[in-house]
């Protein structure tokens, strides 16, 4: 009996259990089905998504790779020009240039060049010209070679405007030029208007001394007239731009005038009213025109026996800086300075002039002048826009051009001023293409 009970009992356990399996076999078929049916209703949405948007995803690729090429190019060139502008390894390298005052962006060095031959110059015949001086005729006082006359100034980068004479009198109508310096300030003055004279028909009526003088070497004050253009060309003859003056009471013997550093030429005030200055000195800043003359500088009232001729010359052009920058009405009249003007004196005393037929084929040291870089210096550090003409280099290779052996008077060779017509007048090209141009050039 007993085991009957037990029987039963493990009979109703498996039946039990195969309830139990069975019910959760259906569970499970049930939530397979469900699952089932949502992943077709999934993946039916995700093939009618796909199906939508194939042709827009194809376009929005195709874009992304086009900008994805932009930026990577642009990323190359950006990497490309670094390294190009910033290599790894880069020299140590200085440049130096001629600073001109009032030149932010420089165009071209029109005095860093050579001389070419041209056989359209000379621009105008020196004895036809009543204010070209007779002991700068060449020709006229006996030179027969004229090839110096043939020669045109090249710059390296860039050219120098062609002369065209009645242009230029048109655009200076109504001006006020004004030449300040020794006698190579006169001689770029008697160039510029023998070069104008060549644009007048009636030239001794039209143009003239407004005082009836003539030109000497020692008069101070000399003006030309063009009455029909209302131009007026002046030069002031300042050898030293500042004063000169007498011995102080109680001074050296040896002393017999003075240069007064501290104070400029008492012409000064005349200078002012006009429309274009150049300026011009160093030609007398020599020991045989100063101390072996007995003339000495002065400052205030303390004499400067001592005092060296370069630093004399940087302390008078530091009180002409300072007048230019009180005196000068900067927006109507322009600064220029002209620097030293090359002279071809050789021997052991530098008192033998030998004038070449040709120009020099290298500058042979005359390219450089202390007197230059002083000049350069001093108005590098000007406020007031001052242009420097920086003829230097350019007249070192002209040998031959000097007036040497033919002037007035023969007797007395002259290797310092040049012939008329000659290289004043290159000076006076490139002067004029700034004078005319509203930015210049450099």
């Amino acid at each position: 009996m007993m085991n009957n009970w037990m029987l039963f009992g493990q009979e109703c356990t498996f039946r039990k259990r195969i309830v139990k399996m069975w019910i959760k076999f259906e569970v499970e078929q049930c939530l397979l089905s469900k699952l089932r049916g949502f992943h077709e209703r999934v993946f039916s949405f995700s093939d009618r998504f796909v199906k939508s948007q194939w042709k827009h995803n194809v376009c929005e690729s195709i874009s992304s790779l086009v900008v994805v090429s932009l930026f990577l190019s642009f990323f190359l060139a950006m990497a490309c020009t670094y390294f190009f502008l910033f290599p790894r390894y880069q020299p140590a390298v200085r440049t130096y240039r001629v600073h001109q005052a009032g030149d932010l962006v420089p165009k071209c060095n029109v005095f860093n060049g050579n001389w070419i031959p041209d056989e359209s110059y000379p621009l105008y015949n020196a004895s036809q010209c009543p204010f070209a001086e007779r002991g700068f005729d060449c020709v006229a006082n006996g030179r027969r070679d004229r090839g110096f006359q043939k020669w045109r100034w090249k710059p390296r980068s860039c050219e120098i405007p062609r002369f065209d004479v009645h242009e230029i009198l048109q655009k200076l109508r109504g001006k006020r030029i004004v030449f300040v310096g020794d006698s190579l300030s006169r001689t770029q003055w008697e160039s510029m208007i023998c070069m104008l004279m060549q644009g007048v028909q009636d030239k001794r009526r039209d143009v003239f001394e407004i005082n009836g003088n003539k030109i000497t070497k020692r008069i101070r004050f000399l003006g030309v007239w063009f009455s029909s253009y209302n131009l007026r060309i002046d030069y002031y003859r300042s050898v030293f731009l500042v004063q000169p003056g007498s011995a102080p009471r109680r001074a050296p013997k040896r002393v017999k005038s003075t240069v007064r550093l501290d104070k400029l030429d008492d012409m000064s005030k005349e200078w002012i009213d006009s429309d274009f200055l150049i300026f011009n000195s160093g030609h007398w800043w020599t020991p045989t025109k100063l101390f072996d003359m007995g003339c000495y500088f002065q400052a205030g009232r303390s004499l400067k026996l001592g005092m060296g001729i370069t630093t004399a010359f940087r302390a008078a052009l530091k009180t002409w800086s300072s007048w230019v920058e009180t005196s000068v009405d900067r927006n109507r009249t322009r600064v220029f300075f002209r620097t030293f003007e090359s002279s071809h004196w050789t021997g052991r005393n530098r008192n033998s002039c030998k004038v070449t037929r040709r120009p020099w084929l290298k500058p042979k040291g005359k390219d450089r002048s202390r007197i230059s870089d002083i000049i350069i210096d001093v108005v590098k550090k000007m406020t007031t826009p001052v242009t420097v003409l920086h003829v230097t280099p350019m007249g070192a290779f002209r040998s031959d051009a000097h007036v040497g052996t033919w002037s007035d008077n023969r007797s007395v060779a002259d290797c310092s001023h040049w012939c008329l017509p000659g290289v004043p007048d290159t000076w006076n090209e490139i002067l004029l293409s700034m004078m005319l141009s509203k930015d210049g050039m450099e």
